[in-house]
């Protein structure tokens, strides 16, 4: 009986390791508050008609429910489906689980180069630091012979290209109003250049809108099929900034509902299906006990360390929403998806340990 459930405990070790992803998408959202994704809509916002856009019934008939549970599926259908349902999320403050920026700046740079290199370096303390000098987590895993080449990341905000050093690190790094497609366009990739430079520009050239962002990345998983692909929207947190409560909440929205195209893609598709692993998080939190702050982030903002993330795929288990009280920090992330991967990422720079309950 001993040597059955040795035998037994050794099989399920290496099932579970067999189990790891092939493959990885990483996803972010600007500044999304854990608030929207565990409670939904805010009504004590959408009432204030600072931030309101003058649309508040709008607001109210499109996500509001009195049941905490249905206001949050109303925002997010598809993190509250299969997300929750098959997947693991982390960052729900009312129960004690926390999740916060280790990095003491509370805002973009920091934030993406914490995901993205597993090191708060507080010297990174600018959105327009310059190129970064450490090595991130898709730079390592682009040097791994069987990932290599296979890499590729799509942001909305120009910085991506200095945050994830693409000069340095040879990943192609499609940011803002870069054209995509190379040399050697495709005609879907001809189009989304075309409408990005005849697109309204809002935020001038730092910032394009995010559905040139999710198109592109669709196009590359459909084209090149990379192993590791990184898509960052914009979106939720530049409406944030406006203020403009009704845009950032259809920003969250359209943005879970991109989450769930990514998914259906890959599930659909022979050499991604049931061996590709989803991660989608924030760089940073934003304002919440007084809540005309819910605007802004950065160190002098109460709470605006507080994020969450949520993960899905194979070396994941079903957990659903966590709810056990425990401290976690977003430096925790990189070592995170690269053990889902099968590696350990290692670096000149200091990098945090891995979150051990994500890959149990």
């Amino acid at each position: 009986m001993k040597k059955y459930l040795l035998l037994l405990l050794i099989f399920t070790s290496v099932l579970s390791y067999a189990q790891r992803a092939e493959n990885i998408i990483i996803i972010t959202t600007d500044g999304l508050r854990w608030h929207e994704i565990f409670e939904g809509m805010d009504q004590t916002i959408t009432k204030d008609k600072r931030f309101n856009q003058g649309d508040s019934t709008y607001i109210f008939n499109k996500y509001w429910s009195p049941d905490v549970k249905e206001r949050r599926e109303k925002l997010m259908p598809f993190m509250w489906s299969l997300v929750a349902s098959k997947g693991q999320l982390y960052g729900n403050r009312n129960y004690g689980n926390k999740v916060n920026n280790a990095n003491p700046h509370w805002f973009s740079y920091p934030g993406y180069s914490e995901i993205m290199t597993g090191y708060a370096d507080p010297a990174i303390n600018s959105n327009d630091y310059a190129p970064n000098p450490h090595v991130t987590l898709l730079e390592f895993l682009n040097q791994q012979p069987k990932l290599k080449g296979k890499v590729a990341a799509f942001g909305a905000w120009e910085a991506f290209d200095r945050i994830l050093n693409e000069k340095r690190s040879g990943i192609p790094v499609a940011s803002a109003f870069d054209n995509v497609g190379g040399n050697h366009p495709t005609e879907q990739q001809k189009l989304i250049n075309n409408m990005l430079r005849d697109s309204y520009k809002p935020w001038h050239a730092d910032e394009c809108f995010d559905v040139f962002t999710q198109y592109e990345a669709m196009e590359e998983l459909k084209t090149n099929k990379p192993k590791v692909l990184y898509v960052a929207f914009g979106e939720t947190d530049e409406w944030a900034h406006a203020g403009q409560y009704r845009s950032y909440l259809d920003a969250a929205h359209q943005v879970d509902a991109w989450v769930k195209q990514i998914w259906d893609f890959v599930q659909n598709d022979p050499k991604y299906k049931n061996k590709t692993a989803l991660f989608i998080t924030t760089d940073h939190g934003r304002g919440d006990k007084i809540k005309q702050e819910w605007t802004s982030h950065g160190s002098s903002i109460q709470d605006a360390s507080e994020i969450w993330f949520a993960a899905m795929g194979p070396g994941i288990s079903e957990k659903g929403e966590v709810k056990m009280e425990g401290q976690l920090y977003q430096q925790q992330f990189a070592q995170t998806i690269a053990k889902l991967m099968g590696y350990t990422y290692k670096a000149e720079h200091p990098i945090a340990k891995e979150i051990t309950e994500v890959l149990k």
